[in-house]
């Protein structure tokens, strides 16, 4: 059987320049392309420790085809802190709780063990997307 992995995902944003505060400065993920085209711009970040999976930061709904109200409530359902982002693992996630809340980063729940076997807390980011942060309990 060949191997399949996962390369990159996909989180909306409203604003790079936010964004990349919080994912570079916050989160210390780094910066690796920061790339325009058609009017939308694109950047992917992602952890030293896994230079091959990066995250994309892209504006909601970026599809240069897309009807102007699907954007719009693409947009809208991002800034209602609809739309989901993605879960991390860490080695301390208390550590990265109060790195990240000291950043200045939108606190949701605070470190909690979970019965379904991890230790975790979640947080907003800049454009509203639930970021969960998550250590598996020994």
């Amino acid at each position: 059987m060949n191997t399949i992995n996962v390369s990159q995902c996909f989180i909306a944003v409203d604003d790079h320049d936010k964004a990349l505060a919080f994912y570079r400065d916050a989160l210390g993920l780094e910066v690796r392309k920061d790339v325009s085209f058609e009017g939308m711009r694109w950047v992917t970040v992602g952890s030293p420790t896994q230079p091959d999976v990066e995250i994309v930061l892209e504006p909601p709904l970026a599809d240069p085809n897309a009807p102007a109200a699907d954007r719009q409530a693409a947009a809208e359902l991002l800034a209602k802190g609809m739309l989901r982002g993605v879960n991390f693992r860490t080695d301390d996630v208390d550590a990265t709780f109060e790195r990240v809340r000291a950043a200045g980063g939108d606190v949701l729940q605070e470190p909690m063990d979970q019965p379904y076997g991890v230790r975790d807390c979640a947080f907003r980011d800049p454009a509203g997307n639930m970021l969960r942060f998550n250590q598996p309990r020994r």
